[in-house]
């Protein structure tokens, strides 16, 4: 039976491992212990009882294939090299490592254990401080904003971005961008577009400790804590002085072809953060990009060349500002862009946060 090892245990990776359990033997390598469900962080930043809803066991995901928790050292080809352990040959490999981004939003842990101290003392953290400076007003800045409101009613909450309007994603409406103005104002949290911080706070970012910061053209802030919500980046280090290296961006992205093939390669695939598909980086866009890898590995199994090709979306997003406010930019049949308000929001993302989606999809009751 051929192997296929999955290098990287998020949204993408669980749905290529899953997908292709029955087909082949699958081994998927990954460095924390448990599953983080990024897309409820931001609560669980706020929210004690969110703490371990986040966090889940990967034990039910495979009938057949194995789980190896471990750091993944090196892609070399086929064979995939573990810290500690001894390397894995594979016949086909598939690079779903994701990306790195500030805390809370993601956690750089590997052991849950650790990643819900520091969640502990964020807490500690957040219910001593009576202000927030939150830098960068893209999805995640404003999703945080909100998500703190709702916890911290009478928390002063500043949010900065230094392009010249908030979501600064092309493919946006203008009026989701205007919906999202209106209710950060109705939620009393100050918003300051187009200014760029002039130097950064003296404190590390999630810690408590009172400061002043300007803006390059003179707003002047003062906050207890402060949060970076900008600055991913796709964890490729592993194939530094390989030949993959070769399909590498500047930015580390990995070049694909629409296959999903890393370029120059015929059985390594790459889906999610870590590709250069050009659109944003979404669990939905990893899991449909997932199942393009299925596909075009399951006709390679069984004699016949990879046809399945993954064309990316247009921009959307579902955007809570806390469990009753948020604003979405959605896609009807015909292609077009809709924007839906906060009932709807909630309805669809706002309260659950797909925490039973996720459930499901690791075979969790």
């Amino acid at each position: 039976m051929a192997r296929v090892v999955v290098v990287g245990g998020g949204y993408g990776g669980v749905t290529v491992a899953k997908g292709l359990d029955p087909l082949a033997e699958v081994i998927l390598v990954e460095q924390k212990d448990q599953f983080v469900h990024h897309a409820a962080a931001l609560r669980a930043a706020v929210d004690e009882a969110w703490q371990h809803s986040i966090f889940m066991p990967y034990s039910n995901l495979l009938s057949n294939g194995r789980v190896i928790h471990g750091t993944v050292s090196q892609v070399e080809g086929t064979r995939v090299h573990i810290f500690g352990q001894d390397p894995i040959d594979a016949d086909y490999v598939v690079l779903a490592t994701g990306s790195t981004y500030p805390f809370p939003a993601k956690y750089s842990a590997s052991r849950s254990d650790v990643a819900k101290a520091r969640l502990k003392q964020l807490h500690s953290y957040l219910h001593g401080a009576r202000s927030v400076l939150l830098v960068g007003a893209g999805t995640v800045g404003i999703e945080f904003a909100g998500e703190l409101r709702n916890a911290f009613p009478d928390l002063e909450i500043t949010l900065v971005e230094k392009q010249s309007e908030l979501l600064p994603t092309q493919g946006f409406a203008d009026e989701l961008r205007d919906q999202v103005r209106e209710q950060l104002k109705e939620l009393n949290i100050r918003l300051i577009e187009g200014s760029e911080l002039a130097y950064l706070p003296p404190f590390n970012v999630g810690e408590l400790g009172r400061f002043v910061v300007e803006t390059k053209d003179g707003h002047r802030i003062e906050a207890d804590m402060w949060f970076q919500c900008y600055g991913a980046r796709p964890n490729t280090g592993y194939v530094a002085g390989t030949e993959l290296q070769s399909a590498v961006r500047p930015d580390g992205a990995l070049k694909v072809a629409p296959t999903l093939q890393v370029v120059g390669q015929t059985n390594i695939y790459a889906i999610g953060d870590v590709t250069d598909v050009r659109e944003s980086k979404r669990a939905d866009a990893a899991r449909a990009q997932a199942r393009i890898v299925i596909s075009n590995i399951s006709s390679q199994l069984s004699g016949k060349e990879p046809q399945a090709t993954y064309n990316p979306s247009d921009e959307w997003v579902i955007l809570p500002l806390g469990p009753e406010h948020g604003v979405s930019q959605l896609l009807d049949s015909q292609g077009n862009s809709r924007i839906l308000g906060p009932d709807q929001t909630a309805e669809i993302k706002g309260a659950d946060l797909m925490v039973s989606v996720i459930r499901s999809q690791l075979n969790l009751p």
